[in-house]
C-alpha cells in the first residue's frame, strides 16, 4: 500500500510505486549507453588511440567519486528536487537556488536533443530499409518521439520507468552481443596493452578521459524519484552507484572489443572516420552483412527514446518540486488525480522538448552535420557544462553537509578525500566542454568550440547570471519563498 508526497491542493505523487530495478534503469537509460558508445566516446579515440579502454577506466573511476558523494547525501534525504536538495542542505539556499536554476535549464532540454537525434537515426533506418529519403523526414519522426515520451510521462511513473527498463535492456543487449562478436573475430582477442601500454605512457589516456566523462552524465537521474521510490534512502544511493559502475564496465568492455578488432595502431587515425563516421555500424556490417548496421542503428534509435524518456521523468519531477516551493508557478505542482503524475509539468516539458527540437533542427539545417545532429551537439555541449558544474557543487555540498549538519557522521576519507577527487575530475570535464583552454597537468590543449557550439557557454552563462539576479529579487521581495526552498526540496 503506497503513501503519498503532498503538493498544493492536497494532491500527491505516488509513494512506493517503483523499486530498485526501475530506479536503476532511470539512471542507466539517462546515460544513453548505445548513443554514448557509438558517438560520445568515439571522440576520445582521436586522443587516446589504442588505449581508449584505459581512458574509459579513468573516466569511470573519476565519475564514481561524484556518484559516491551523491549516494552519501541521498542516504539522508529524499525528494523530487534531486541534486538541488543535496546542495541546499550542504551549502545553503543561494547555492541550492543556483543548482535548481541550472537543473531547470539542463533537464528540460535533454529530451529535445534526443527527439532530434531520434528523428535523424529513425529517418536513416527507414532509408536503409526502404530506400525512401527526404531531407525533412526526421521532423515528423522527432515529433512522434516527443508525443510518445509525453504519453509515458503523463500516464504514470510505473509505465514510464518500466518502459525504460525494457528499452535499456534492448540497447545494452545489442551492443554486448556485437562486442562479443568483435572479440571472437579479432586477430588477437587478448591484448593487455590496451590497458597497460608497452612504453608506459598513459598520457593519451588522460587526454581522452575528459571526453569519456561526458558519456557518464545521467547517473544522477535516479535522485528526483526519491518521493516515488520504495525505501528511497537505500534504493536511490544504490541506483546512483550501480548505474555508474555497471555502465562504466559496459563502456570498457565495448571499447576493448572495438580496439582489439579494429586494431590498436589504427584507432587514433582511422576509427572515428571509418564507414563515413559510423564505425560501429561499419564493424557490425563486416560481421553481419546488412543486418549488423541495421541493428546498431536500431539500438541508437532505441537509446534516444529511452534517454528522452528518462530526461522527461527527471525534468518533470524537478519542475514539480519548484512549483511546490512557489519558485515557479504553483500550477506546475498540480498532480493528476488518477495517475498521480505532475500533469502540468509534464505538459510543459512536452511542449518545450518538441518545440526546441523542431526549431533548432530547422535553424541549424545549414550546418555540415545537418540540423538534427547539430541540435544534439549544441544541446550536448550545454549539458556538459551544466552537469559538470552541478557535479562539482554536489561534491562540495557533500563536504559541507557532513562538516555541518551531520558532523557526528563525518569521515575524512568519505567526506573530504573522495569529494575533492570528484571536484578535480569534474573540473577537467567542465573545461573539456568549455573548449579553448589548456590543461597543463595532462598537457592537453582544447581548441575553441566551432560554430554554433561556441554559443553554448555564452547562453549557459547568461542563464546563470539571470539566476543570480532572480535570487536577489526573490530574497528581497519574497524571503519566505527562498526560505521554503530548503524545506520544500528536502523531504517534500
Amino acid at each position: 500500500m503506497s503513501s503519498s508526497a503532498s503538493s498544493p491542493g492536497g494532491q500527491t505523487l505516488e509513494r512506493g510505486a517503483i523499486g530498485l530495478t526501475e530506479v536503476l534503469f532511470q539512471s542507466i537509460t539517462h546515460m544513453a549507453p548505445a548513443v554514448a558508445t557509438a558517438l560520445s566516446i568515439g571522440l576520445a579515440t582521436t586522443l587516446a588511440g589504442g588505449i581508449t579502454p584505459l581512458a574509459v577506466v579513468f573516466a569511470l573511476v573519476a565519475c564514481l567519486f561524484t556518484a559516491y558523494s551523491m549516494s552519501q547525501l541521498a542516504r539522508h534525504m529524499s525528494s523530487a528536487g534531486g541534486m538541488y536538495t543535496y546542495v541546499t542542505r550542504g551549502l545553503g539556499t543561494f547555492f541550492g537556488w543556483l543548482m535548481a536554476w541550472a537543473f531547470t535549464l539542463a533537464e528540460p532540454i535533454v529530451p529535445a536533443a534526443l527527439f532530434a537525434a531520434f528523428g535523424f537515426f529513425a529517418a536513416s533506418f527507414i532509408t536503409e530499409l526502404t530506400g525512401f529519403s527526404n531531407d525533412l523526414l526526421w521532423l515528423p519522426l522527432a515529433v512522434i518521439c516527443g508525443i510518445v515520451v509525453w504519453f509515458l510521462t503523463y500516464r504514470g511513473i510505473q509505465i514510464s520507468t518500466r518502459t525504460g527498463v525494457i528499452l535499456g535492456l534492448i540497447e545494452i543487449g545489442i551492443f554486448l552481443v556485437l562486442a562479443v562478436l568483435l572479440i571472437v573475430n579479432a586477430e588477437t582477442p587478448v591484448q593487455a596493452s590496451v590497458f597497460i601500454p608497452a612504453d608506459g605512457n598513459v598520457g593519451p589516456a588522460f587526454q581522452g578521459f575528459v571526453f569519456c566523462i561526458l558519456a557518464f552524465v545521467g547517473f544522477e537521474a535516479a535522485a528526483p524519484l526519491g518521493e516515488e521510490t520504495r525505501e528511497p534512502r537505500t534504493t536511490i544511493p544504490r541506483a546512483i552507484l550501480l548505474s555508474c559502475l555497471l555502465i562504466g564496465v559496459f563502456y570498457v568492455f565495448c571499447y576493448y572489443a572495438a580496439t582489439v578488432y579494429f586494431g590498436p595502431a589504427r584507432m587514433q587515425a582511422d576509427f572515428l572516420a571509418f564507414n563515413e563516421g559510423n564505425p560501429w555500424g561499419g564493424m557490425a556490417d563486416e560481421l553481419l552483412p546488412t543486418l549488423g548496421g541495421l541493428l546498431v542503428t536500431f539500438a541508437i534509435i532505441n537509446s534516444c527514446l529511452a534517454n528522452s524518456n528518462a530526461g522527461a521523468i527527471a525534468s518533470t519531477r524537478s519542475i514539480f518540486s519548484l512549483g511546490r516551493a512557489r519558485l515557479l508557478p504553483r500550477a506546475l505542482a498540480e498532480v493528476h488525480p488518477t495517475y498521480q503524475t505532475p500533469v502540468n509539468a509534464t505538459h510543459l516539458q512536452g511542449v518545450i522538448g518538441i518545440v526546441l527540437a523542431v526549431a533548432l533542427g530547422l535553424g541549424f539545417a545549414g550546418y555540415t552535420s545537418g540540423g538534427p545532429i547539430t541540435t544534439y551537439g549544441f544541446i550536448g555541449t550545454s549539458l556538459g557544462l551544466l552537469f559538470a558544474a552541478m557535479y562539482i557543487a554536489v561534491n562540495v555540498a557533500c563536504m559541507g553537509f557532513f562538516l555541518g549538519e551531520r558532523r557526528d557522521q563525518f569521515n575524512p576519507l568519505k567526506h573530504i578525500v573522495v569529494p575533492v577527487l570528484g571536484v578535480i575530475a569534474m573540473v577537467l570535464g567542465f573545461l573539456s566542454a568549455f573548449g579553448g583552454v589548456t590543461i597543463p597537468v595532462i598537457d592537453l590543449v582544447l581548441p575553441p568550440l566551432p560554430e554554433p557550439y561556441n554559443y553554448a557557454p555564452i547562453l549557459v552563462g547568461i542563464w546563470m547570471a539571470i539566476g543570480v539576479v532572480l535570487y536577489v529579487v526573490l530574497r528581497g521581495r519574497s524571503p519566505e519563498a527562498i526560505a521554503e526552498l530548503g524545506a520544500a526540496v528536502t523531504e517534500g
